[in-house]
């Protein structure tokens, strides 16, 4: 059995800051750079223990040059930095036949308040919405894991996000570490994290057959971006619209090319 595993850190345990997420900032970021790779490590334990025989792990935060490999145990593969391919956070899961994947360190979408860090893949927007839904990164790595056809069997992150992943496939199993209100959050103890991370991960392991993602026929996104003229700029996208000034809307029936309009519109600086 292998295990994709795609690991962000605004869903690490205990944090509630940007300093926190960034390697410029180095007082702030390695205590959870390190948490972030503990919690990875623990999700790899955990299912290889269960049974797995590989776990690939793609560091999809930032630099993607976050965890630290040597934590890791064997059996575990890294892709670090990005392609620049239209998987992105999920760069690798179609090249080779998956069982699974987790997703860990995940966080909830632009404008939800379960947590201080709550984005939708950059800053540049005020909220994101997939078929009327709110667009986490999540529901969007999760629908990519479904047109490859692989099950989405673990989520770790913050309370919110995880509710959310609960209620698109009610077989996931979810460890939920934060707690956000306001400009803080409430979190467990670094250690009970991983353990419960590590505990999940095997369990999530037995019921991944249970954990397909249910995948619309058609897909409408709209963009709601901060700044008007950059909206009208990426309205030039093809088959693209802008409405509002500020709100740029895609709509399409292959999910592969609505990972194309995120690549160049939502993802693209």
């Amino acid at each position: 059995m292998k295990i994709f595993l795609s690991a962000d850190i605004e869903g690490t345990c205990g944090i509630c800051a940007w300093p926190e997420t960034e390697r410029a900032t180095p007082f702030d970021y390695t205590p959870f750079q390190q948490q972030m790779t503990r919690e990875v490590a623990a999700a790899c334990r955990g299912a290889l223990a269960a049974g797995a025989t590989e776990v690939l792990v793609k560091d999809a935060h930032d630099s993607a040059r976050n965890i630290d490999a040597m934590q890791l145990p064997r059996g575990v593969r890294m892709n670090r930095g990005w392609t620049g391919d239209l998987l992105s956070m999920m760069t690798g899961l179609d090249k080779e036949p998956f069982d699974a994947v987790f997703l860990t360190g995940y966080h909830s979408w632009a404008g939800c308040t379960g947590n201080p860090l709550s984005h939708t893949m950059n800053g540049r927007n005020h909220r994101v919405t997939l078929n009327g839904m709110p667009c986490s990164e999540l529901l969007i790595n999760a629908y990519t894991a479904g047109y490859c056809g692989v099950p989405v069997a673990l989520v770790t992150g913050d309370r919110a996000v995880c509710d959310f992943a609960a209620r698109l496939i009610p077989a996931v199993t979810v460890v939920p570490v934060n707690e956000g209100r306001g400009g803080s959050v409430t979190s467990l103890h670094p250690m009970e994290a991983v353990e419960r991370i590590e505990a999940a991960a095997g369990e999530a392991v037995a019921k991944a057959g249970q954990c397909a993602v249910p995948m619309p026929d058609r897909f409408h996104m709209e963009i709601d971006f901060v700044n008007h003229a950059i909206a009208y700029g990426k309205s030039f996208y093809p088959g693209a619209t802008l409405r509002d000034n500020c709100l740029v809307c895609f709509s399409t029936h292959d999910w592969f090319e609505m990972l194309r309009f995120c690549h160049f519109v939502l993802s693209d600086g």
